[in-house]
């Protein structure tokens, strides 16, 4: 099953493989429900009208992305490079306890063809192309889809507690084009890939995959949960493995392009 929010002339509006759900079913009253009563009530709902409506970023505003870094070796080869204080990186990657952080309320999300942005006050952006799990309000891992946690690493090199600055503004997250249901054990393999082009053209291209991450998606989920309670449920960016070299910068005008597994997420950067 695939989820999908839509842009009507009666405000948003969810969909399901197509076919417009229930006006009051939306994805908060989804992940109030077991993952197989979710399902349950999904097959029930098929056949509505035919979903239309300008695409919006796949999560309510009673929903919270968070992120979990350096899950990928790259990515604490990158951190360490960009720090000065390197070691840091090195404990969290081979800790018990993974990094955890604050990456947006639900309403400042951009979806599948909106502007992300990068900092004015920064001179090193980077896209994160991510695997985004799902979580209901019993933590089960219902459904992913393709992120980009838009990232300043000049400024979280500069002091690891800056990372609240480097990683939190607006357009720094996207998510999209919708959500596809399926359980922990179906996502273990799926490939992640990151394109950007620039006039045109592309000028930057990485491929990944979830195999390559340190910590198994419900041991990130679980530590997500441990003192904190998601009612309406979770969206986890799960960390990035491709990152640019340290001569590569977003500009305004670039395309980013993030594909994890059969989603294709695209911005214009701004």
């Amino acid at each position: 099953m695939y989820l999908t929010r839509h842009d009507t002339p009666a405000g948003p509006r969810w969909a399901c493989d197509g076919s417009f759900l229930p006006i009051e079913l939306d994805l908060s009253a989804l992940l109030a429900l077991p993952r197989t009563e979710m399902l349950a009530r999904l097959a029930s709902e098929a056949g509505g009208a035919p979903a239309a409506g300008r695409l919006l970023a796949p999560i309510d505003a009673a929903q919270e992305v968070w992120a979990a870094g350096v899950t990928y070796l790259r990515s604490r080869e990158a951190r360490r490079a960009e720090s000065a204080v390197a070691s840091v990186y090195d404990m969290v990657y081979d800790a018990r306890r993974p990094e955890l952080f604050f990456k947006a309320p639900g309403w400042r999300v951009v979806g599948h063809g909106a502007p992300g942005r990068v900092r004015a006050d920064s001179r090193w952006n980077v896209p994160e192309p991510e695997l985004v799990v799902v979580a209901n309000s019993r933590l089960e891992i219902v459904g992913y889809s393709a992120g980009n946690d838009l990232s300043s690493r000049d400024i979280e090199g500069e002091n690891p507690l800056y990372l609240p600055q480097a990683k939190v503004y607006n357009g720094s997250c996207a998510l999209g084009p919708g959500i596809h249901l399926a359980a922990a054990d179906e996502l273990s393999a799926l490939a992640v890939r990151l394109e950007v082009r620039r006039a045109g053209q592309a000028i930057f291209q990485g491929e990944t995959s979830i195999t390559q991450m340190k910590r198994p998606l419900p041991e990130l989920v679980s530590y997500l949960g441990r003192e904190l309670a998601f009612p309406h449920g979770a969206l986890l960016m799960t960390g990035t493995g491709i990152v640019p070299g340290d001569d590569f910068s977003l500009q305004p005008g670039d395309v980013v392009r993030v594909q994890v597994g059969a989603l294709l997420l695209e911005n214009p950067i701004q």
